[in-house]
């Protein structure tokens, strides 16, 4: 940034944007003949122009992302790497360190320093990757007082919170007192969460402690416990950050945290409830990295990912997705949505609330104080020229009269439903006053879902089934058989031998027999008898192909998905 010939390219690009003046530049040259400093740094000293303006055109002109050094959750790990002379020496802020890829993420006044980044090379280690995010020197400057010489460590700050006093004032919403470990405590316990995959945080008080849960995978897991004499601390810390009334401790509230944790933005959405033993906070995470997954990353074989497009295909109707509270079906349904969006079509959603914002899509979330639900909410949207229209979840007959009524004026329909399997949802919906005879015809299909732990490879260990895992299976007494499961080493480690989960799914395409069955109120057994006849595989026989070829253990199978049919 400091060569002449760069410096020149930067003006010019500044005068193009209206940032600056010609003369303003002139007057920047001028100066930085005398100093040899940056063009920026002069221009805002002189008051031409601000820093964070000139970071964001540069940002968007060299293609570099912008760190946003007022949200950010540093981790205590990538401070310890980088000595607090070299940072300020060269003006950057180590964000993140991902040991298993020996990838550092720093905020950078200038992300072009070859030799600032050969320096950090030369620490990290040849084989280390190093992403330089765009940030202000001033705000660089800042972070390295705030964020150096303090405990950023989970059990570091716990130790320190034992034996210390806690100031209430620094808990403020735009408070920087980083002296204060329980705000370092709430951010490092954040970022720790995200570290880790997890998918909701739990601050429960008990009698006398206070626990804190993830749930990794679908499986809560208690990280730590903390005396409950800091529970008090600690909630106006979660509520203050997240927008709710501190003061306000007997009736349920919901907010909303954004951070930027390891180099990206990442939501929390908050939630209180009172318990007999003080409020409990539930933190989910909203990770948009990995709510938006490719329709092929969905984890289908090659058969059910065929179908599944050739039912998007059409171009109305209703597609539903079933399966209980965190079996997917979200980032089912923007995965599906992602692999329809293009300029050609235009796609709306109604959700409660928003979770995860896609380009071009129009998004709107519930509203109680305008009274916007999902029912007036689809008939407003249907004034709106849509093609595509996503309803967050059928929960009443207006809301399913409202989605039929969309489907057959020529758009396609994605919504959720409760129901515990495909066929299941028919009777659900007819329940919910949808006639059979508008059913019919209507409904593209029906999906039905859960999510299984992934085997580790290193920490599975294959086993014969016993006779009563072979009825479960399917397989007879003399059909040679090799199960896995996690290796007694391994159910006591963190990760209790598995890592990531795979979505098992049935899918159920509607076609003109199954039409007329549902018109003359056949049952869901003669329906299953139909699919089944028509290539329709079960929940339960996708689940068990996936503990057949090692995916998957036959103990975790059994605890997201019903086999106990398969014994009858």
């Amino acid at each position: 940034m400091s060569t002449p010939r760069r410096a020149l390219r930067i003006g010019e690009l500044l005068v193009q944007k209206g940032v600056v003046s010609q003369d303003q530049i002139r007057i920047a040259l001028t100066e930085q003949k005398r100093n040899r400093d940056h063009l920026g740094k002069i221009l805002v000293r002189l008051g031409f122009a601000t820093e964070a303006v000139i970071l964001d055109v540069l940002g968007g002109a060299l293609g570099q992302q912008k760190a946003d050094l007022g949200k950010v959750v540093v981790d205590g790990e990538a401070i310890r790497l980088i000595p607090k002379d070299m940072a300020r020496r060269f003006h950057l802020l180590p964000l993140t360190y991902e040991a298993s890829r020996n990838r550092l993420t720093l905020a950078m006044a200038d992300p072009f320093n070859v030799v600032a980044l050969d320096q950090i090379s030369a620490l990290m280690g040849a084989d280390a990757e190093i992403v330089p995010l765009m940030a202000g020197e001033a705000e660089i400057e800042k972070s390295i007082d705030q964020f150096y010489g303090f405990e950023l460590s989970v059990d570091g700050i716990l130790q320190e919170i034992e034996t210390g006093e806690i100031d209430y004032a620094s808990l403020d919403a735009d408070s920087q007192e980083y002296s204060q470990p329980v705000v370092r405590l709430v951010n490092a316990l954040l970022a720790d969460a995200v570290k880790r995959g997890a998918s909701d945080i739990h601050f429960e008080p008990e009698e006398g402690f206070l626990r804190f849960r993830y749930r990794i995978d679908g499986v809560l897991r208690q990280i730590r416990s903390l005396h409950k004499n800091y529970w008090s601390a600690l909630a106006v810390r979660l509520k203050v950050m997240s927008g709710m009334d501190i003061a306000e401790t007997r009736a349920p509230q919901d907010g909303r945290i954004t951070l930027s944790l390891s180099g990206r933005q990442i939501d929390f959405r908050a939630s209180t409830i009172p318990t007999v033993h003080g409020e409990n906070i539930v933190l989910r995470v909203l990770d948009r990295q990995k709510g938006i997954v490719p329709i092929e990353g969905l984890g289908l074989d090659d058969e059910l990912l065929h179908l599944l497009k050739i039912m998007v295909a059409r171009p109305e109707g209703l597609l539903l997705v079933t399966g209980p509270t965190g079996s997917g079906k979200t980032t089912t349904l923007y995965s599906l949505l992602n692999h329809l969006n293009n300029e050609t079509v235009n796609i709306m959603t109604l959700e409660d609330p928003v979770e995860y914002p896609m380009g071009m899509i129009r998004q709107t979330s519930l509203n109680e104080a305008v009274r916007l639900d999902f029912a007036s909410g689809v008939r407003s949207m249907l004034r709106q020229d849509p093609d595509i229209i996503l309803v967050g979840e059928i929960r009443d007959e207006d809301t399913a009269a409202m989605a039929f009524r969309a489907a057959m004026t020529g758009h396609q329909v994605f919504s959720t439903l409760h129901a515990n399997s495909a066929l299941g949802a028919i009777p659900r919906l007819i329940d919910m006053g949808v006639r059979p005879e508008i059913m019919a015809g209507n409904v593209i299909g029906i999906l039905a879902q859960r999510l299984v732990r992934r085997l580790r490879p290193e920490c599975r260990e294959a086993y014969s089934p016993s006779p009563l895992e072979r009825r479960l299976l399917g397989v007879e007494d003399d059909t040679p058989v090799t199960l896995h499961r996690v290796a007694p080493e391994f159910r006591h480690a963190e990760h209790q031998g598995y890592g990531g989960r795979v979505a098992v799914m049935e899918l159920l395409k509607f076609d003109d027999t199954l039409d007329e069955m549902i018109v003359r109120g056949a049952t869901v057994r003669e329906l299953t008898q139909a699919a089944c006849a028509k290539g329709f595989v079960p929940l339960a026989e996708v689940a068990i192909r996936r503990v057949l070829d090692g995916t998957t253990s036959l103990d975790e199978v059994s605890r997201v998905v019903d086999l106990t049919e398969r014994l009858s």
